[in-house]
C-alpha cells in the first residue's frame, strides 16, 4: 500500500540491547516490540512450530532479533534450552524471513572464539567456543548465514547498561555492600554499552532501508563493539572512578585476581577483543571508544 509506514519487528525488546533499540528504531518505522512473558506481544522462541506463523502475522518489513538465552553459567546445565533459543529458533527465524523476503539483523557474541588470539578477531577467524552459550550462539549465526535470508549478524561483546543483569550493575551493587572487591584481570575484551549497539544498528537501518535485496548485497557477519580493550579489573576500576557513589569513603578497594581464583561453571575466553574494521569499511559506521561510552552511561545514571 502506497505510503504505508515500514514495520520493524523487534524480538527481545525488554533486554539490554532491546530496550535501547526500542528508542533508536522507533523514528525509522512502525515498531512492533515483542519479548517473552504474558503480555499480548509475548513470544516464545522455544515454540519452533508456532514461530513462523507469528513472524508472518507481523507483516514486518525488517526483523531485528535481540532475543537470546544469555545466562552464560546456567547454560552449562540448561544446554538444551540454550540451543533451542540461540540455535534452532534463529534457524527457524532465518527460514521464515527468507520466505517473507524481509531482511534480518541478528546479534552474535565474542564467546564464539576460544580466546587463544593476541590480536583482535576478524569476522572470518576460526571459531571454537569454550562454553555452551558460545556454542549455542554459534549454531544460530551459522544457520542464519548458511540460509537464504538477507541477514546481517552483528557480533558484540561484554554488553552492559543501566538495566538487566550485567557487570556494571553488579560492580555498583557490590560497591555499596562490600569494602573490597576481587576482579579478574587476565580476561581481555571490549566493554560495550547497549546504547552504542542500538545507535549503530539504527544508523545501519537508515543507510540500508528495508529492501531485502539491499541487505543481501551485504549479508554476513560484522563485529560491533565499543573501540578499545581492557580487562574486567580495568573495567571495574573505570566504573568506580566515574560512578556517582554516595561518598568517596564508600569506594571499595579493588584487587586484581586471575581466572583460576574465581572459578565459574562456564569457561570464559582469555581474549575476545573483536576487530571492528569491516563494519567501518563497509558502512562507514563505528561505535565510540569504550571509555567514552561508559562515561555517557554513568552520566545517565547520575541524572536518574
Amino acid at each position: 500500500m502506497a505510503g504505508r509506514k515500514r514495520r520493524i519487528l523487534l524480538l527481545g525488546a525488554q533486554g539490554q540491547v532491546g530496550t535501547e533499540l526500542c528508542r533508536c528504531l522507533a523514528p525509522l518505522g512502525e515498531l512492533l516490540a515483542m519479548d517473552h512473558g504474558d503480555t499480548a506481544r509475548a513470544i516464545d522462541l522455544e515454540d519452533h512450530d508456532a514461530l513462523p506463523s507469528l513472524l508472518e502475522a507481523s507483516k514486518a518489513d525488517l526483523i531485528v532479533n535481540a532475543a537470546a538465552y544469555t545466562d552464560v553459567d546456567r547454560a552449562e546445565r540448561e544446554s538444551a534450552r540454550a540451543h533451542s533459543v540461540n540455535g534452532r529458533a534463529v534457524a527457524v527465524l532465518g527460514e521464515c524471513a527468507a520466505r517473507m523476503n524481509v531482511p534480518v539483523i541478528h546479534y552474535g557474541t565474542d564467546y564464539v572464539f576460544d580466546g587463544s588470539a593476541r590480536a583482535p578477531y576478524a569476522e572470518d577467524a576460526p571459531t571454537a567456543p569454550l562454553n555452551v552459550y558460545g556454542q549455542s550462539k554459534l549454531a544460530g549465526e551459522a544457520a542464519l548465514v548458511a540460509g537464504d535470508s538477507a541477514c546481517l549478524v552483528l557480533r558484540t561483546s561484554w554488553i552492559y547498561g543501566l538495566r538487566g543483569r550485567n557487570f556494571l550493575r553488579t560492580v555498583l551493587r557490590l560497591a555499596s555492600e562490600q569494602p573490597a572487591l576481587r576482579v579478574v584481570n587476565d580476561q581481555h575484551g571490549s566493554p560495550t554499552w547497549a546504547r552504542s549497539v542500538a545507535t549503530v544498528t539504527a544508523l545501519l537501518v537508515a543507510k540500508l532501508g528495508f529492501s531485502a535485496a539491499d541487505y543481501r548485497d551485504y549479508r554476513g557477519i560484522y563485529h560491533l563493539t565499543n573501540a578499545g580493550q581492557t580487562t574486567w579489573y580495568g573495567f571495574a576500576q573505570a566504573v568506580l572512578a566515574g560512578a556517582p557513589l554516595s561518598a568517596p569513603s564508600r569506594r571499595p578497594l579493588v584487587t586484581p585476581i586471575v581466572t583460576a581464583d574465581y572459578p565459574t561453571p562456564a569457561t570464559r575466553p582469555a581474549y575476545s577483543v573483536l576487530d571492528n574494521r569491516k563494519l567501518a569499511r563497509t558502512f562507514e559506521l563505528a561505535a565510540e571508544p569504550w571509555e567514552m561510552a561508559l562515561a555517557a552511561c554513568l552520566e545517565d545514571l547520575a541524572a536518574s
